[in-house]
């Protein structure tokens, strides 16, 4: 990207964050530059997770809500993460080699495995762990790594060591947003590289996140929605954005709300 087209995106960025939202209009006129020239600023912009693309224009990011203790987060959308992770059970067999990562969506599914025979399961989640402890037919890798006390979960370099040696059939991760047009993302920003690894680990990358996660952005680019093979979201879910992210070429799927 060239120095005046560099400068022009932060100026647009900037007259955005300080308006809220503007419109294409609005835009040509205050820098003086043609449709097609603001259209692909505003492209670029919500491609690099800056901005949001609307109708006719865009819009400053969101301030975004830290989320509570993963503790806490258990008992929310219960009924949802629980149809989740029956669904998400349905990928694994017995003799697989399973990765987990944290958040409380993962746990539900990690009880949903508890029958599995002969599983081997890649964690850095201490609830995970501590559920597989003493399982006889299930194997446990533990990786090590800086405790993130929010979320029960080793994060950092030598935890993406231990990420990078090993493979798994399929791999589970939790997201903090989903976008359409942007990808994933996180508010974490120390585990974001963490996440970046863990999605290069796997076959089979699987996201698992109710339908609070979509349409949110967040502070941390984690991996484009290229990087990951299925979503899968409960029945509450804005089925405009599905449209939108199975249009990418992401596979979809909706819990059941009875029998997953």
């Amino acid at each position: 990207m060239n120095i005046n087209r560099s400068r022009r995106q932060e100026e647009i960025r900037r007259f955005i964050l300080s308006k809220g939202d503007v419109s294409v209009e609005d835009l040509c006129a205050q820098f003086n530059s043609s449709e097609a020239t603001i259209r692909r600023s505003l492209k670029d912009l919500a491609d690099r997770g800056f901005i949001l693309r609307t109708r006719g224009g865009a819009s400053a990011m969101p301030p975004s809500v830290p989320e509570p203790h993963v503790n806490l987060r258990v008992a929310e959308l219960a009924p949802q993460k629980a149809a989740i992770a029956r669904a998400a059970s349905k990928f694994v067999h017995d003799g697989d080699t399973v990765f987990l990562g944290s958040g409380s969506t993962v746990l539900a599914i990690a009880h949903q495995l508890n029958q599995r025979q002969n599983l081997t399961v890649i964690s850095n989640s201490l609830p995970v762990i501590n559920l597989f402890a003493s399982h006889p037919n299930i194997s446990v890798i533990v990786l090590g790594g800086l405790l993130r006390n929010a979320e029960l979960s080793m994060i950092g370099h030598l935890t993406e060591q231990g990420i990078n040696e090993l493979r798994a059939d399929v791999a589970f991760i939790g997201i903090r947003a989903i976008y359409p047009g942007i990808g994933l993302a996180n508010d974490y920003l120390p585990e974001t590289v963490t996440d970046r690894a863990i999605v290069h680990m796997s076959q089979k990358v699987i996201v698992v996140a109710d339908h609070t996660k979509f349409g949110k952005v967040a502070t941390s680019f984690v991996a484009p929605f290229s990087a990951i093979h299925t979503i899968i979201t409960d029945w509450e879910v804005d089925e405009s954005l599905l449209r939108q992210v199975e249009e990418i070429g992401v596979e979809i799927v909706v819990a059941d709300k009875t029998n997953g």
